[in-house]
């Protein structure tokens, strides 16, 4: 169904990023960033049309990111004023994808707010501030350094652990059985069944895309569909 916009103010979506790690963890995180940023949006005298929330590791290439993605494809057919972030590390942490996404949302007038960084990316005639370029870019570098520093943190104690006689990958019978996913993805199941697409089934429970793909494969008939 078409979202009906109001534009006697101007609009705004509140896009939420955080990892996959785990269901209740991921939705206590969205939800403290949907209220901060709804918050802010009431003082900014901003209307809120639609809440965009993904639950994806932020090393993902964004074009990985269907969620991004259609939050960015929405604010452009809707003409919407403002796209509101906790912080620019929610849109990437790849400095030249982060830049490509930041040129799309200028090319189209829509503005990028970051609340963390107090940072907004146009002025009031839609143009990208004096300094927004030398900003998105230093932020966009420093989230990546940042990502790069711990996979080599984790890489290092990966092998330290492993010299040490140390063994990775699950242990014996730590395999989840048939039985204990029917129980723990009853709800993901649930709307498979009744043919909804892995896409809504992953945004309706806040299960990654990947694990739905997987249950439907192995429980539905034609998962590949």
């Amino acid at each position: 169904m078409a979202t009906k916009v109001n534009k006697n103010k101007q609009t705004a979506i509140i896009f939420c990023r955080c990892s996959s790690s785990g269901y209740l963890t991921n939705r206590q995180d969205t939800t403290r960033q949907v209220e901060d940023l709804k918050a802010y949006a009431e003082y900014a005298k901003l209307n809120v049309v639609r809440v965009f929330e993904e639950h994806i590791s932020g090393g993902k290439k964004n074009n990985e990111r269907p969620i991004l993605q259609e939050a960015i494809e929405f604010c452009k057919q809707e003409q919407i004023d403002f796209l509101l972030c906790n912080s620019l590390d929610r849109i990437g942490r790849n400095a030249f994808e982060v830049l490509e996404t930041v040129k799309e949302l200028i090319d189209n007038k829509i503005n990028l707010y970051m609340q963390k960084e107090q940072f907004t990316l146009l002025d009031e005639e839609s143009k990208p501030s004096l300094f927004a370029p030398v900003m998105i870019a230093t932020l966009s570098t420093c989230a990546q350094l940042e990502r790069d520093s711990i996979k080599f943190r984790l890489n290092s104690g990966r092998a330290q652990y492993i010299n040490n006689g140390g063994k990775l990958g699950r242990k014996k019978g730590s395999v989840k059985t048939r039985e204990q996913k029917e129980k723990e993805y009853r709800e993901v199941l649930g709307y498979l069944n009744k043919g909804y697409s892995i896409r809504v089934t992953s945004k309706l429970t806040n299960v990654s895309i990947a694990t739905v793909q997987r249950l439907k494969n192995e429980f539905i008939r034609g998962g590949r569909q």
